[in-house]
């Protein structure tokens, strides 16, 4: 981790939530989740994302090991992103956040609608999605 963003953590959740808070790295992580990306796959992906966030989040992953960098001797340069190892575990827990917003909504919900959780907010690689189930 990158001392200068990281130095104050003593806590563990929170040195956990720098690396990943923010409004764009969730977004970059998810898009990776199904595979390595082409920086303007991942750019195209989200929409409302300027190069140059995409650039310092990315950026930022990188540096904390939760995204690798591969640079493949062409011209032009081509430049693939792919989740680290630990940068997959990130998975279940995605699968776990959006577990507890379904019922964080149904529950703050006014009407007192239940609200179904949304599989489709993160991409889950099918072949975890069963043993991330069975974990809970």
């Amino acid at each position: 981790m990158t001392k200068n963003r990281h130095s104050d953590n003593s806590c563990t959740m929170a040195a956990a939530l720098s690396v990943i808070s923010g409004k764009w790295k969730l977004r970059i992580i998810n898009q990776l989740l199904s595979g390595q990306k082409r920086y303007s796959e991942i750019n195209r992906a989200i929409p409302g994302m300027t190069e140059k966030m995409l650039s310092q989040q990315i950026r930022e992953l990188e540096e904390d090991g939760i995204v690798t960098r591969r640079v493949f001797p062409e011209v032009p340069p081509r430049v693939e992103y792919a989740l680290t190892p630990i940068g997959e575990e990130l998975s279940s827990i995605f699968y776990t956040l959006e577990r507890w917003g379904s019922n964080y909504m149904t529950i703050t919900n006014a009407s007192g609608e239940v609200v179904q959780p949304d599989y489709t907010c993160y991409t889950l690689v099918k072949d975890q999605e069963e043993t991330v189930k069975a974990d809970i």
